[in-house]
């Protein structure tokens, strides 16, 4: 790997906009460094992510393509070694990838995402109304709603038990978590798989009509289709990506609203649509800034004559890339629901396209609306520059949204 320049990456995440423009000043690609040391060309360039994301010559499956894993180089102590150790169509490639994705694939069709409305309803409505109970001290918004919404919904999408929903929040939060000690992620690591060959065998023993007791009847009738590994780590992404996305658009699309009240006022007018809100969110804020990793099956020379050599990680740089100039002018860092072109790539783009995109958009969907409409007098309880972001850089998001409920009559 060669580069002018090397950007270490901050791993509490706390300027993740501030990095994507360095990042987009080196060029097409720009050689970082991740935990423990370890390089990869982050991709800032909307435009050139956007190829690479539908490059044959780019793979997601770094026991065949990685180098640095290859070779040993990568022990198991990285910090990150969750995130390229599961074998599940997120580290798969070509015929891998097809046949792990089509497992699950039919759980997010339009329609099976339509069916699930009638759950994300009750569950928006019931926690609305535990909102409404803290009658008028300050509530947390993340804690309280933007969090609880969707691990409820893609708890019960999969059949995990009430008692065990605690522990699979926790040790998601610990996944994205990237300050934690590397001896800190391996015993998370040991926890989720315990959990997840819990649930495993519960089902086994007990199935019901969840997604869970499907990939477990499906592996009974063709173990070709998915081994017992295989399972196991689809269950862990299913579950983790699952609902971080939806946590953070929620997070960000109701921080957007009520730190500009002339454009919540706008959308609730009906000047704009709630669907401009949830894209326009996406842009500005994508969920996860950054998603490891990558891999160079061959050389690939970008335009600008940067050489990603065979065997090199890549890590694409989704924040960055919505926010590019190129793609959406000087005006690309403001968050503007007039905004004609809201394109981005906060769920990922070709192949590896998020699955679950059409449910999260659903949430939103729901959710915002009944929000804004319960509290019309809605509005933070602190100073926007006092919000804190969480612990990473693969999770964009608030520690935190203090927030008064307020009364009286919707904003217009």
């Amino acid at each position: 790997m060669t580069s002018g320049n090397v950007l270490r990456l901050d791993v509490t995440g706390q300027d993740v906009h501030g990095e994507g423009r360095l990042l987009r000043a080196e060029g097409q690609a720009g050689l970082v460094e991740l935990p423990g040391g370890v390089p990869a060309w982050a991709v800032a360039d909307a435009a050139t992510l956007r190829k690479l994301l539908t490059d044959p010559r780019v793979s997601k499956d770094p026991r065949a393509h990685w180098t640095a894993l290859r070779e040993g180089r990568i022990g198991e102590d990285w910090p990150l070694l969750i995130w390229v150790s599961v074998r599940n169509m997120f580290t798969t490639y070509g015929a891998d990838h097809r046949r792990l994705r089509a497992l699950v694939s039919k759980a997010f069709t339009v329609r099976q995402v339509e069916a699930m409305r009638p759950d994300v309803e009750q569950i928006t409505t019931e926690l609305l109304d535990r909102l409404e109970r803290a009658g008028g001290e300050p509530v947390d918004l993340r804690e309280e709603f933007a969090y609880p919404l969707p691990v409820e919904v893609i708890c019960r999408l999969f059949g995990v038990p009430a008692d065990r929903r605690a522990a699979v929040r926790s040790v998601v939060d610990t996944i994205f978590d990237t300050t934690v000690t590397a001896e800190r992620a391996q015993a998370n690591s040991l926890e989720l798989y315990e959990l997840m060959r819990g649930l495993v065998a519960d089902k086994t023993a007990n199935p019901a009509g969840d997604l869970t007791s499907a990939l477990i009847t499906a592996r009974a009738e063709d173990t070709t289709r998915l081994d017992a590994d295989e399972l196991v780590d689809t269950l862990i992404l299913m579950l983790t990506a699952g609902h971080e996305t939806t946590v953070n658009l929620l997070d960000h699309a109701v921080t957007a609203l009520l730190t500009h009240p002339d454009q919540l006022a706008a959308v609730l007018r009906g000047d704009h649509t709630w669907a401009e809100v949830i894209e326009e969110t996406l842009r500005w804020q994508a969920p996860v800034p950054y998603l490891p990793l990558r891999y160079a099956i061959e050389d690939i020379a970008l335009d600008d004559g940067t050489i990603i050599a065979k065997g090199e990680a890549i890590l694409a740089a989704y924040a960055a890339a919505g926010r590019d100039p190129a793609e959406h002018g000087e005006t690309a860092g403001e968050f503007d629901l007039s905004r004609e072109d809201k394109q981005h790539l906060a769920f990922g783009h070709g192949v590896h396209f998020c699955m679950g995109a059409p449910l999260a958009r659903l949430e939103a969907a729901i959710a915002l609306p009944a929000l804004f409409a319960r509290f019309p007098g809605l509005r933070l309880a602190v100073d926007p520059a006092e919000l804190t972001t969480v612990p990473s850089f693969l999770s964009n998001g608030h520690t935190a949204i203090p927030a008064l409920l307020g009364a009286g009559k919707p904003v217009t």
